[in-house]
């Protein structure tokens, strides 16, 4: 079934750090849209996984997405797939719903690394950036040909709410306004 499943979903937040957000073009808005994610994840009881690519030289992540150490993975490969334990951690979710930076590097490499790995991947277009346009629109396309979905956060969060008589839909609602 091709609408992301709220109940096998795992939304994964890739490298969305204090030193490398500034230097990504409208970092601002993508954060912004990652935190509607985080937010309504944790609202409908969706997990979240955040990674951080070489902490100790790019830092934590961002504090708008109020990352706590037990949802964190630190990695070197740009594939958190090939990070250690990145994959158990992950868990069973079928579908993840990715967001980060940079699009054409970790999310990018993520992404393909996750449908190898025979997940259903979903990268939200609004909650992902690059320091340089250019490459998010390549790294998105080069996704898309690989059988990668490509959404956005409305996208995510309506798929995952599924009608408006769902209990939280007016809260949902409140997060996408």
């Amino acid at each position: 079934m091709p609408i992301i499943d709220v109940h096998r979903s795992t939304l994964l937040v890739i490298d969305m750090q204090a030193r490398l957000m500034p230097a990504i073009d409208d970092g601002p808005s993508a954060v912004a849209n990652a935190r509607r994610l985080v937010d309504a994840a944790a609202m409908l009881g969706v997990p979240t996984l955040l990674t951080e690519q070489n902490p100790k030289g790019l830092g934590p992540t961002v504090p708008d997405l109020g990352a706590d150490t037990a949802r964190v993975v630190a990695k070197m490969t740009f594939d958190a797939c090939r990070a250690p334990d990145f994959l158990e951690r992950l868990g069973e979710a079928r579908d993840v719903i990715v967001a980060g930076a940079e699009a054409h590097v970790c999310v990018l490499q993520t992404a393909l690394g996750l449908a190898g790995a025979s997940r259903r991947v979903f990268v939200v277009a609004d909650a992902i950036g690059s320091r340089r346009p250019e490459s998010k629109a390549l790294g998105l396309a080069r996704m898309e040909r690989n059988g990668i979905e490509i959404v956005t956060t409305e996208m995510v969060v309506f798929e995952w709410l599924g009608s408006a008589e769902n209990p939280r839909f007016k809260d949902a609602i409140a997060l996408i306004k």
